[in-house]
């Protein structure tokens, strides 16, 4: 059915794609992405963390002709509207309408420089106005009124066709999506196309799960959850976790109280600190090659194949498969070829 920009989506079709931070390589591996036959890239966002993304967006659509591009997620706390709305628009023309822009209330992005998340209700308001500057309007902003004023030629035609989605994991948030969104990620939506994240690595023949290769593979999501209980939940809350006592007291030795939020997401979902490589030994990676466990997908080809299946029967419309470690191609590679066929 189309969306309000007139994108179109087919209820049957599930679709695999693959989430990545924009950084020196992101180009090459959205080519590769393409030829692997991906349905889409999507694009990480976080100032303090790695370099901007709609740069990065526009490099790889010029070097792609198939694929699609999208934001996960983009954190309207790092720009004004109307500059979200000017980038956007430069993808859109780029891209030839292959662009998807999701937006978050940016919850790690903020913690890292010790700030909160920005509230549901502002993130709304903001994807709203958003949507009406795209769509040529013209909004009150800072008291004044506002449209993009763009020449003809100088940027896509208004309206801007470019679908706009929500990452929402709370019931308040899914229940506001529709208001504003054209799909979400997150768990599965009543009414909208929903995707959802996974990480995970794709076993060599006979290759034992619990290998140094698998750890390092998956580690940089894993230790996430240290990473984010001592941000959350202080000292006592890492301490009760395996490691969290050794990890936490290494980094406090490292900064002030004032400055260690600085420290704690160093490396975020892309690489391992040497204080965070100790915790390998205390993630559960049986557990994650077993048939029930969804967020990391660890097993050989047919396993891993399978458990993609299973989230197409939950409802997912569309599974983004977020590799990491030292061989960020070889995870694609290996997870394209067990893509679930039909």
């Amino acid at each position: 059915m189309p969306g309000r920009n007139g994108s179109m989506t087919d209820a049957n079709e599930f679709e695999l794609s693959c989430g990545l931070p924009p950084g020196p390589d992101f180009a090459d591996l959205a080519v590769l992405a393409e030829e692997l036959g991906y349905a889409r890239v999507w694009i990480f966002d976080s100032a303090p963390l790695w370099e901007d993304p709609f740069a990065h967006l526009a490099l790889a659509a010029t070097r792609t002709t198939r694929i699609g591009l999208a934001t996960a997620v983009l954190i309207p706390t790092q720009r004004s509207v109307m500059t979200m709305a000017s980038g956007i628009a430069t993808i859109a023309r780029l891209s030839g309408g292959r662009f998807r822009a999701c937006f978050g209330t940016g919850y790690t992005a903020c913690m890292t420089i010790g700030q909160r998340a920005m509230p549901l209700d502002a993130l709304i308001d903001y994807v709203a106005s958003l949507r009406r500057l795209l769509a040529g309007e013209t909004i009150v902003l800072d008291g004044a009124a506002a449209r993009m004023l763009h020449w003809p030629g100088l940027t896509a035609d208004r309206p801007v066709q470019v679908p706009l989605w929500l990452s929402v994991l709370g019931p308040r948030g899914n229940k506001r999506a529709p208001e504003v969104a054209d799909g979400t990620i997150g768990p599965p939506h009543p009414t909208l196309p929903t995707a959802t994240m996974v990480s995970g690595t794709v076993l060599d023949p006979g290759e034992d799960p619990s290998s140094s290769r698998v750890r390092e593979a998956i580690g940089p999501w894993q230790v996430v959850g240290w990473h984010t209980t001592y941000a959350v939940r202080g000292a006592a809350g890492v301490d009760a976790l395996p490691g969290g006592s050794q990890w936490r007291k290494a980094l406090e030795g490292l900064a002030s109280e004032e400055e260690r939020h600085l420290l704690t997401f160093e490396g975020h979902v892309t690489h391992l600190s040497e204080r965070d490589r100790p915790l390998l030994e205390h993630i559960d990676v049986d557990t994650m090659a077993g048939d029930v466990y969804v967020g990391t997908l660890v097993g050989d080809s047919v396993s891993v194949g399978r458990k993609l299946g299973r989230l197409a029967e939950a409802g997912f419309r569309e599974v983004m498969y977020t590799p990491a470690g030292p061989d960020v191609a070889r995870e694609l590679r290996a997870f394209a070829a067990a893509r679930p066929s039909g």
